[in-house]
Formats: C-alpha cells, structure tokens, sequence
C-alpha cells in the first residue's frame, strides 16, 4: 500500500483535521483542494465546513475537483452540486471555484492543472470496485499518456453510472497531500485488495508526495 493507513473513529472529523493543518502550514499564501464526490465526502466536507469555519480563510482557497459525473452541474449526482451544498454554502465560497465541464472536453480543465502546478490536498474515496477518483478497472484512464493529467473516462465494467471527468494518476500525483477516505463494510474487500498491493484495485497505484489512508474499523475489518 502507498502511503499511511490510520484506522480512526470518525474518518469525517480526522479528514477536518488533516485539510485544517494542511491550510495552517501551508508555504504559500493561496491553498488549492480537489474535491470527490459520494455519501463518505459529504460528510466530510459539512465537518469541514463546521470545523474550519474558524481556522480557515476561505478567500485563500482555490477549490477544483478530482473527478466529475457527465451531468448537469445541478444534478443530484453532480460532485460539484455536493461539494456545494456541503462545504462551499455553509462557508460563504471560496477564492476560486473550478468546476469540470464535460462539455468542454479535458483539454481546458488539463491547462488548468497544468498551470496550477501542484495541488495542497487531493481529497479521494474508494468504490467498493477498488476504484478511486472515476479511474475504474479496466478502463482507458488507467493507461494515460505521459504528462496526461486530466482525461475523460467510462466504466467499462458499467458498474458505475454516467461518463466521467477524471484527474489521472499522474494529476493525483502533483499534490503535497492525498487523503483517501473510507467507510463501511462495503469497502473492506477493495481496501484489502489494496493493502495487498493488488493492481487491479486502481486505488493501489495512487502516489504523491504523501498520501494518507483514513478508514474506520468497518473498512479495515479484512486487514
């Protein structure tokens, strides 16, 4: 497994606490965060939104996203619709909001991470599949080209819905810090199959300059 696995109580309240330190240690005056998507993410976000209401200066915060569902920005299952009302209405907005348009197609979205250089946090979850970000198994995404960062994806497996926007391996690598979480009994098999290494879980390949797995007991339950 890349990076640090900490199984914790409270994976929505550690992942507050990781992104709060990340901003009070930052190099920089500006602070950059891609954001996921998913029921584990909202919670994380409205404990974010609650506990970093008061150590975080959200006029400094450049928000982007690691992947996005093929579907209106207002669509029940867009990652931006969440993040909104999770984090982004409950803090007031932020410096920056990046949104991924499928429309557009990667290439704009591709200069953007491109000229942003390298992320302060990449947030990311785990499919019970083994999937993280929208880089599936089996799909063209796992294969990007060399200084690919951002790419569009389906599932070839069709076991999750709507086309996708993705950063891809190489774009989740130009971040100072990954935070992976999970949840559930529903994750224990693929979080299993990465702590073995196993390649066909695509979450196994994710690497950056320090990555951090938060998992509560359910997850780790076949560790």
């Amino acid at each position: 497994m890349n990076g640090e696995l900490v199984v914790v109580d409270d994976v929505p309240g550690s992942f507050a606490s990781r992104v709060t330190e990340a901003f009070a240690h930052r190099s920089t005056p500006g602070f950059s965060m891609a954001l996921s998507g998913g029921d584990t993410a909202r919670r994380c976000y409205e404990r974010l939104a609650g506990e970093g209401a008061d150590t975080v200066d959200w006029w400094q915060v450049d928000v982007y996203w690691g992947d996005e569902r093929c579907v209106p920005l207002d669509d029940v299952d867009s990652n931006y619709r969440l993040a909104r009302e999770a984090l982004l209405d409950r803090v007031g907005a932020a410096n920056a909001t990046w949104p991924m348009r499928c429309d557009e197609g990667a290439d704009p979205y591709q200069l953007r991470v491109g000229e942003l250089g390298r992320f302060d946090v990449v947030h990311l979850g785990l499919g019970p599949d083994g999937h993280t970000a929208s880089l599936f198994p089996e799909s063209a995404a796992l294969d990007a080209a060399e200084g690919r960062l951002v790419v569009l994806n389906d599932d070839p497996l069709a076991r999750n819905p709507h086309p996708r926007m993705t950063l891809t391996f190489e774009g989740i690598s130009r971040s100072r810090l990954v935070i992976i979480t999970a949840e559930g009994a529903t994750k224990a098999e693929a979080l299993a199959r990465v702590a073995a290494d196993d390649l066909t879980a695509p979450a196994s390949r994710v690497t950056s300059d320090r990555v951090i797995w938060l998992v509560d007991a359910d997850a780790a339950a076949l560790l």
